[in-house]
């Protein structure tokens, strides 16, 4: 069974890169900086800092911790809550993270609770310039009350 969600209008969006992918997120900020400035931004360490500098001081932003010290946790927590509508998260495919077990265990969260994720750029363009970006939207959740009401 599926259970519709309300996401609003103004949205969460989690961001988060890697170091080598940190230029290539910034880029896209600055690419999409007026329909970002819209949207409630929550950003993993130095990501939030960075995004920061290129969006201005009047911008909504949150920042996380570093992903090795716990935000990519802090980001998974927020959507399990449902506080984040949204992730991007350019991730580098080809360099060993020490935290590669956070990262899946986000990514897998995402997957959970049916948040749209964009790992690249194509993927993130295709989001912000859809048009249910800026509009209301009741994307499904899977029930899972089978699983947490079981009997052990």
């Amino acid at each position: 069974m599926m259970t519709p969600i309300k996401m609003k209008k103004k949205k969460t969006i989690g961001i988060v890169a890697h170091d080598e992918r940190k230029a290539d997120i910034i880029d896209w900020v600055k690419t999409n900086k007026e329909f970002l400035k819209k949207h409630n931004l929550v950003c993993t360490g130095t990501t939030g800092r960075l995004v920061r500098e290129v969006m201005g001081p009047k911008a909504s932003i949150t920042a996380l911790k570093s992903g090795p010290l716990g935000g990519d946790q802090q980001l998974g927590a927020r959507i399990s809550e449902g506080l984040i509508d949204i992730l991007i998260f350019f991730w580098d495919p080809m360099t060993s993270q020490p935290h590669d077990v956070d990262v899946k265990a986000l990514l897998r969260i995402t997957v959970l609770y049916n948040i749209p994720t964009a790992c690249n750029r194509s993927t993130a363009d295709f989001f912000i310039h859809s048009d249910l970006f800026d509009r209301k939207y009741k994307p499904l959740q899977k029930d899972y009350s089978n699983y947490t009401e079981r009997e052990l």
